[in-house]
């Protein structure tokens, strides 16, 4: 009995699958073996707060944490001569700098947000499945390859 390999692959849903196929075919695997499986993009939109469990790697702190430390530095050398001294001044110098630099990431996240989504570059739209026998596994590799798959593995089938 010959081994069976099933091969694994994404496409995004462009020509290049519809040739890719064509090709399989040509060289001998039948219909039967190949199997293409459309995937559903996501369609909810991305949240702007991080969750305990789930994180994008965004952080909307990142300018307010340096502003509100320059600011209270500042405040608290300006509050020696002030009424309410160095340590009032230092951390309203602080909380106004954490929020005047937390709206500007904000305002920045908020708006580039919808170009973020679009442009992070290619996504696989389609699941190729091919199931063949060892002595052409190297050839359906090399036309996955060829025909642009965004990535390729092999199991062995226990059919």
């Amino acid at each position: 009995m010959k081994k069976q390999l099933q091969f694994f692959s994404t496409f995004e849903n462009h020509s290049y699958l519809e040739i890719a196929i064509s090709t399989l075919e040509k060289i001998g695997i039948e219909r039967n073996d190949i199997y293409a499986v459309p995937l559903d993009n996501r369609s909810e939109n991305v949240r702007l707060f991080d969750t305990l469990h789930r994180s994008d790697g965004l952080s909307l702190i990142d300018i307010a944490m340096p502003l509100a430390t320059a600011f209270s530095v500042i405040t608290a050398s300006v509050g020696f001569e002030l009424k309410w001294g160095p340590i009032y001044w230092g951390l309203i110098g602080a909380i106004t700098g954490f929020i005047i630099g937390f709206l500007i990431r904000l305002t920045a996240v908020l708006i580039t947000r919808k170009k973020r989504v679009k442009s992070k570059g290619k996504h696989a739209d389609v699941i190729l499945i091919i199931t063949c026998n060892e002595h052409n596994s190297d050839q359906v590799e090399k036309i996955l390859w060829d025909h642009l798959a965004m990535g390729v593995a092999k199991i062995e089938a226990n059919l």
